[in-house]
């Protein structure tokens, strides 16, 4: 073979187109991981799903399902290879109608004063408040002063975790026949919360949440409230698939996209957190693999209904889109709104393996303090896949500052916290990179 020789200023620029080759390369990786987790599109679906056209993403107003059309049309910007809608039925009690309260002449404010137990029925009129005196507890004398006539039709007041302690004694209470009170205000510290998962049927009398400051030593409340049940509602599961190079065996990433929609004609529960942020997250991660093509199959399955008890991700395990033997490894992606260093997980007997690699990533790359890792509890979107012996992990970022607008009406847009996103989605991109 003829070899060439190069003169000296031939030299210096090879090298210098070699140089900036490599320049090319640098910045084009570096853009690479720059652009793999979209801050700038996160933040739009979070806004967008918590803003009032969605109304709570509940159900009386249909906002569950507008939310969901919503995210078909953005899974299919985003590039995806398939969408799909899974319909499922559910039952559920909502608050639409009228919302109001007063207690001793002074009008207490929705979301803020005072909530609605799910299950409760409607409540019109006057009544008197019977203080449950908790120092000196004793149930038979409770039941015997519910007797007299000065507490006929009325409320039982009392600290919610106390009734809990002594639930069987409350839950006669909440039955027709068992007390002549009309009933029960359950006490709980402000910012009051508000609830759905048990929200598929109604008990015989009205349960309210107040603030222990609104009903401290009250005689009289009046309540003018609506509920309204809806029987058979249909909602749907939005789930998009990105394929990759291998089908025997794919990834899936969850998130519920419902929440609790409204209490009363003006007040809704945005969801900012819970779980407009989650929702986002699975849905820039479809944008980034439908960009780079991923060595196995990828699903994203955007639950509804997991607010009335799981019943979107319920569904679908009876219902799956491909079998539950294929899946690699599960990821549920859950309120990660929030800045608290240290992220918080759950994770089935079948994924332990890949728990190991997790915790390994987070101590080589640092993207949180540390992984806390607590109980398999029923309380997400993961829980009905673990039972049924599925690797998978819930991930969660909480106990920060927008911790305490769980569940009330400041879960909002304005109080929406960013600072998990990025660790959490490069967390979950190096695991997919190297778990086997």
């Amino acid at each position: 073979m003829k070899k060439r020789f190069y003169r000296s200023s031939e030299v210096s620029l090879l090298n210098k187109g070699l140089v900036t080759k490599l320049m090319i390369v640098t910045l084009a990786l570096a853009s690479v991981q720059l652009t793999a987790q979209d801050l700038t599109h996160y933040k739009r679906v979070v806004k967008e799903l918590s803003s009032a056209k969605y109304q709570g993403r509940g159900y009386a107003k249909n906002g569950a399902n507008k939310a969901g059309k919503f995210l078909q049309k953005e899974y299919e910007r985003a590039g995806v290879d398939e969408v799909t809608l899974q319909p499922f039925k559910l039952d559920i009690n909502t608050f639409c109608g009228k919302m109001e309260l007063w207690a001793d002449g002074k009008k207490l404010q929705a979301g803020e004063d005072f909530s609605m137990r799910e299950y409760s029925p409607d409540i019109h009129g006057e009544f008197p408040v019977y203080h449950v005196d908790t120092l000196n507890y004793d149930a038979d004398r409770m039941f015997a002063d519910l007797a007299k006539p000065e507490y006929a039709n009325c409320l039982v007041a009392c600290e919610f975790w106390f009734t809990y302690r002594h639930r069987d004694d409350f839950s006669r209470l909440q039955k027709a026949g068992e007390c002549t009170n009309a009933g029960l205000i359950y006490t709980w510290p402000a910012p009051i919360k508000y609830f759905k998962a048990y929200g598929s049927r109604v008990v015989d009398k009205p349960i309210l949440w107040v603030t222990p400051e609104a009903i401290e030593g009250v005689k009289r409340v009046k309540a003018n409230v609506d509920n309204k049940f809806l029987k058979d509602y249909e909602c749907f599961n939005v789930i998009a698939k990105v394929e990759g190079q291998r089908h025997d065996s794919c990834y899936v990433f969850t998130a519920h996209y419902d929440h609790l929609g409204n209490l009363g004609k003006k007040i809704y529960y945005a969801g900012a957190n819970d779980n407009a942020s989650g929702t986002a997250m699975i849905v820039t991660l479809a944008a980034y693999y439908a960009k780079n093509r991923p060595e196995y199959d990828m699903y994203f399955l955007s639950f509804s209904g997991e607010d009335a008890y799981l019943r979107g991700s319920l569904w679908y395990v009876d219902h799956p889109i491909v079998p539950l033997e294929r899946i690699k490894y599960l990821f549920n992606i859950d309120m990660i709104g929030d800045n608290n260093p240290e992220a918080y997980c759950e994770v089935s007997d079948e994924g332990m393996r890949g728990f190991a690699l997790f915790e390994q990533i987070n101590k080589e790359k640092r993207h949180f303090k540390a992984l806390n890792r607590d109980e398999l509890a029923g309380n997400s979107d993961h829980y009905p896949f673990a039972q049924r012996h599925v690797p998978c992990i819930f991930l969660e970022n909480k106990e920060g500052d927008a911790f305490p607008y769980y569940h009330t009406i400041h879960d909002t847009w304005k109080n929406a916290l960013f600072d998990s996103y990025e660790p959490l989605f490069r967390l979950v991109k190096d695991f997919v990179e190297q778990y086997r």
